[in-house]
């Protein structure tokens, strides 16, 4: 079987260009401020990789409108997987909780792409170790469906069903340096 990033029959249909997930992470950043009822609590946790860069913009786009930072910080779940036997070979992140802590704050996790939930699940239990805060939340840039937990985005910046064989890539300028989901 070919390699699937350099497979060279592979077609990549992009469902989000940079201006496509621009509004949505705006649409996703009003919902939150719209359910918390402002931005006090509230503190952003992007998970490692792509959710770290997703956190900091939904965090600058509230600040534009509430006109005051909001704590962001950094989640890395990779020793709560629970598929750490069958993929032994990733790569450890830091995790930095912002000044404050998560204790009695609204917790909002952010990722790129939503599948099975096992990563959230993960990030369920990293959070439990780092204290205990009064909500916790989530919010994907997709969510491809495949759910093999029982587990929901409270925010949602596409939905994308998908079939089991299909690549979902999100692509973002911090990292890779272009910002566009494609699926193939």
């Amino acid at each position: 079987m070919a390699d699937p990033d350099t497979d060279p029959t592979r077609s990549d249909r992009t469902v989000l260009d940079a201006r496509d997930i621009s509004r949505a992470l705006t649409r996703i950043s009003h919902e939150l401020l719209e359910r918390n009822k402002g931005a006090t609590d509230l503190v952003l946790l992007g998970l490692h990789t792509r959710g770290v860069p997703l956190a900091r913009r939904i965090a600058d786009k509230i600040a534009a409108v509430e006109g005051a930072p909001v704590a962001v910080g950094e989640l890395d779940v990779t020793m709560y997987r629970d598929d750490l036997r069958s993929q032994p070979t990733r790569r450890a992140h830091k995790t930095a909780l912002p000044p404050g802590g998560i204790d009695r704050k609204v917790v909002v996790l952010v990722d790129d792409v939503l599948f099975s939930g096992r990563t959230i699940r993960a990030a369920l239990d990293a959070l439990a170790d780092l204290g205990r805060p009064s909500a916790v939340r989530l919010a994907v840039l997709v969510d491809r469906g495949h759910r093999e937990l029982p587990i929901r985005a409270d925010h949602v910046g596409k939905n994308l069903p998908s079939a089991l064989a299909e690549r979902v890539s999100v692509r973002l300028a911090e990292i890779d340096g272009t910002d566009e989901v494609t699926i193939s």
